[in-house]
């Protein structure tokens, strides 16, 4: 049972605003423990106390960077598996967290160190919630360092994969955090299912989605995404396009994501490729991710020079197209860089047990 549940079944007469105090006073980082959770009233904080656990992880170990701006925590979970979450310092002056939704992936993409350890399970809506916890609570620790400001499910798995306690996550952050819709972004790999489902259903919170896409060519993009149906590109192309007619606007944009991937998909006809995929869609960004290695395959990053003429090209192409900074790859934080039982631990100066 995740805590809501929980806090119902001992207290089914509870009246609703008693959940409500909680959760806000989970989020709001003011609390060190149920005791202080003085909202409620002795007797009520005494059972929470005693029967509720304080975070859905037992403990964690943070890695930081040498450039001191990107941390990994691993988080051990109740059973004894864990999983990786990240903080990076964005251009706001604040930070933003990576989100893990599941332990493993069962997408396989090659060029992802996640999709090489496979599916294990999903999280809870607590154990993906409380990774916004986990970073709060590291920052107040170091007081000066700033406040999370974003927040981005594309850490290990596949959010779309894990729908209804992703769905559960998001409202907790957007009701008890000071986080807007946009400032929250859902990163898929394109799971046409549960996609149709968001367009439908009116309680999917209107965050901003990411579609991991990594070539518009039919073969390559079955060579980098082993998971995806033969005829996906058309039935994405068609998804972005309703998505994008129905909720796109100057904050809320629909993004593709594209690691680039040297003599794979970082060439001038893969790039108009994507931008003949692009244009019809409408309000786009593209966000070109240089690849950050991984054990086991044979990849490299595309050269500067070779994703600078990618970019332009889709520029001139008349597409908005963003570059992102690799942070954290000396600590295997980088994007498609996060597997646990990998990373041995650092030394104590760069490593902590909370």
């Amino acid at each position: 049972m995740n805590r809501q549940e929980l806090f119902q079944t001992i207290f089914p007469d509870a009246p609703s605003y008693r959940w409500r105090q909680v959760e806000q006073g989970l989020f709001a980082g003011k609390w060190n423990n149920w005791d202080e959770a003085t909202v409620l009233p002795a007797a009520m904080r005494a059972k929470v106390g005693e029967q509720i656990p304080w975070t859905a992880y037992r403990d964690a170990q943070v890695f930081e960077s040498a450039s001191h701006d990107t941390f990994k925590a691993l988080l051990k979970l109740d059973d004894g598996r864990a999983v990786e979450t990240v903080l990076m310092a964005n251009a706001r002056s604040g930070w933003t967290v990576c989100v893990s939704t599941q332990v493993g992936c069962a997408m396989a993409c090659i060029f992802c160190a996640t999709g090489h350890m496979g599916f294990r399970r999903n999280l809870t809506r607590d154990e993906i919630t409380d990774q916004y916890r986990f970073w709060q609570d590291y920052l107040k620790e170091r007081r000066g360092l700033g406040r999370i400001t974003n927040m981005v499910l594309m850490g290990m798995g596949e959010p779309l994969a894990n729908m209804d306690e992703v769905q559960a996550a998001l409202h907790t952050w957007l009701t008890s955090t000071p986080l807007g819709p946009t400032r929250i972004t859902v990163s898929t790999v394109g799971l046409l299912t549960p996609l149709e489902h968001i367009l439908k259903d009116p309680g999917w919170p209107r965050v901003r989605m990411a579609v991991s896409l990594h070539s518009a060519v039919r073969g390559t993009h079955a060579r980098l995404v082993p998971t995806g149906p033969e005829n996906f590109l058309p039935k994405i192309q068609d998804w972005a396009r309703r998505y994008v007619r129905r909720h796109g606007n100057r904050r809320h944009h629909l993004t593709f994501e594209y690691v680039m991937l040297k003599g794979i998909n970082d060439s001038l006809e893969e790039a108009e490729a994507l931008a003949r995929f692009t244009l019809p869609i409408g309000r786009v960004r593209i966000n070109l991710i240089p690849y950050n290695a991984i054990p086991r395959e044979a990849i490299e990053s595309s050269l500067p020079a070779q994703i600078r003429n990618f970019a332009d090209h889709l520029k001139e192409r008349g597409l908005q197209v963003t570059l992102r900074k690799t942070m954290g790859d000396d600590i295997q934080a980088a994007c498609g860089q996060l597997v646990t039982g990998v990373l041995k631990p650092l030394d104590k100066s760069e490593s902590r047990a909370l």
